[in-house]
């Protein structure tokens, strides 16, 4: 099978939402989350492994509101983005409505757009 090729763009926030938590700075590395998440929504592998890592940061945070909200998204990215049901550029995390379609990014617009993804 062949790579996605948004996949070394999403494994590229994850590597450095990575070095982030073993820095310990959960912020910045959840933003980085948030970026892979807008990359990766639209497969259902890649949308839901990002929820994941964004409930193991509510994890470390022992922010409630982050883990719950993180359980419901993993429900939903496992279960709706193979039939095509995601709210495009949304963040992904629970300080935003899991519904709502946010705008894009520039630069993370262009990545879409290459891979045939855009708009």
């Amino acid at each position: 099978m062949a790579m996605s090729p948004l996949k070394k763009y999403i494994d590229e926030e994850l590597r450095q939402a990575d070095e982030l938590v073993t820095g310990g700075d959960l912020s910045l590395a959840f933003r980085h989350l948030e970026r892979a998440h807008v990359l990766g929504q639209s497969r259902t592998f890649e949308h839901t492994r990002v929820h994941w890592r964004m409930l193991l940061i509510g994890w470390k945070r022992k922010d409630w509101r982050e883990i719950f909200g993180q359980m419901f998204r993993i429900g939903g990215a496992s279960t709706k983005t193979p039939l095509g049901i995601y709210p495009k550029g949304n963040t992904g995390g629970a300080n935003v409505n899991p519904f709502k379609k946010m705008p894009i990014e520039k630069d993370l617009q262009l990545i879409l757009e290459s891979a045939g993804n855009g708009k």
